[in-house]
């Protein structure tokens, strides 16, 4: 049997457990390395399918299927919500104050669930090793090294390929797929830079930290715009100024709060490096009494297709989903913490991304120039996959990459 031929047919009934299971975890969202209930549905539906379970990171879960000799194969998904107040207005919206899924990782969930289901009742069509690994905390970057700290690599058997997705607002039944960058490096950086406080009818008396930080917001802009090459792609926001609580205080420090953006490494460091140089020449001339002090946190590497396989897993996409549903997407501008779970494997893996939102509804909004105001982005109190549409193709998606890979069955 070709399973990758059946896929369509074969894998369509899933919806009718998967849809109930999805409004569950969307009703019930959890935060990063608090996802208790999703991490125990996960595996107790691998334990019920055969898989080998284990626990890595807390509440990070790993299901193993050997299936013979073969290749083997891991695939991911991101089981954390967001501290956000969930405004959809769905029958199954949050039930939790304050915390939504927001990013579409309980549609994640599914579909993966689904592809191991599909793939687990269909040994005789493949052989090899599946590997489904559910991750805890994306979005803090702090899920897959908690994984890994926790002894991941020495723990599961070593996959020959990785695999993992991400639902964005784009069209619906489509799946978009890149060689190299498709996800950006991301750094969040903490500065704080000192001063000496006085009166605020004393300011001689002071080294004014409020103007020293406007100084450095000012000069930070000119590391994109006249340090980095015009062609390369490098974001640089400064997300947050604080210094102060009152009027007449000049205060004696001030902190801000930086996001880096980049698809290059070297980049990366060129701007950290001008980041570093700026803040420390403008402390010097403003003579500040102390040296600047520089915090690294959610730092999330670069996501960056390798190009064999990702053109091994676009055929197998376009066999499935046909040739209109499968595009070449532009590298998105968000980060992910998935590859360092390949990266410290030192093995390839492919990332894409599914289409979430209802065809017209797409369509309408490219036609009037409106996508950006009118399509929820991730991260969107208003952000809600349509469930139908996005959850299949989702879930076919990890079937049909990992039966790119998986051999044949024997005989």
């Amino acid at each position: 049997m070709d399973l990758m031929d059946s896929l369509k047919d074969g894998i369509g009934q899933e919806l009718d457990w998967q849809i109930p299971l999805y409004e569950q975890f969307h009703r019930h969202p959890e935060l990063g390395l608090a996802e208790h209930e999703t991490s125990a549905a996960a595996a107790d539906n691998l334990a019920g399918w055969g898989f080998d379970v284990r626990h890595f990171g807390g509440t990070g879960v790993v299901g193993v299927l050997a299936n013979g000799a073969g290749p083997c194969v891991l695939a991911r998904a991101d089981m954390d919500a967001l501290p956000v107040t969930e405004a959809t207005g769905a029958s199954y919206a949050s039930a939790v104050p304050g915390v939504m899924h927001a990013c579409g990782h309980d549609m994640h969930v599914v579909a993966l669930l689904g592809a191991a289901k599909y793939l687990a009742g269909n040994r005789e069509g493949w052989s090899g090793t599946y590997i489904a690994l559910f991750q805890p905390a994306e979005e803090t970057a702090a899920g897959s090294q908690a994984m890994l700290d926790d002894g991941l690599a020495a723990g599961i058997p070593r996959p020959d390929v990785a695999l993992a997705q991400h639902v964005m607002p784009t069209q619906a039944g489509t799946i978009g797929t890149t060689p190299g960058p498709i996800l950006s490096a991301g750094d969040s950086i903490r500065v704080t830079v000192h001063g000496r406080g006085a009166h605020g009818s004393m300011p001689h008396k002071a080294v004014d930290p409020v103007v020293l930080a406007a100084s450095i917001v000012l000069r930070l802009q000119t590391v994109v715009s006249r340090e980095t090459n015009p062609g390369e792609f490098a974001v640089l926001t400064v997300g947050a100024v604080n210094a102060g609580a009152t009027a007449n205080i000049i205060p004696d420090r001030a902190e801000l709060l930086l996001n880096l953006r980049t698809y290059s490494m070297a980049t990366r460091s060129q701007m950290i490096a001008a980041i570093e140089r700026i803040v420390r020449g403008e402390c010097a001339a403003a003579g500040s009494p102390q040296d600047p002090e520089f915090e690294y946190y959610d730092q999330y590497p670069l996501t960056s297709n390798d190009p064999e396989a990702n053109a091994r897993v676009t055929t197998a996409f376009t066999r499935t989903f046909g040739a209109d549903a499968v595009y070449r997407t532009a590298p998105q501008t968000a980060s992910e913490d998935f590859s360092r779970i390949p990266d410290s494997f030192g093995i390839p893996y492919v990332y894409w991304i599914v289409g979430s939102v209802p065809r017209d509804t797409y369509r309408r909004a490219v036609a009037a120039g409106t996508v950006d105001t009118d399509i929820p982005a991730n991260h969107s109190p208003f952000f809600l996959p349509a469930v139908d549409s996005t959850l299949g193709m989702a879930t076919r998606a990890q079937a049909a990459a990992a039966l790119a890979f998986l051999g044949p069955a024997a005989g």
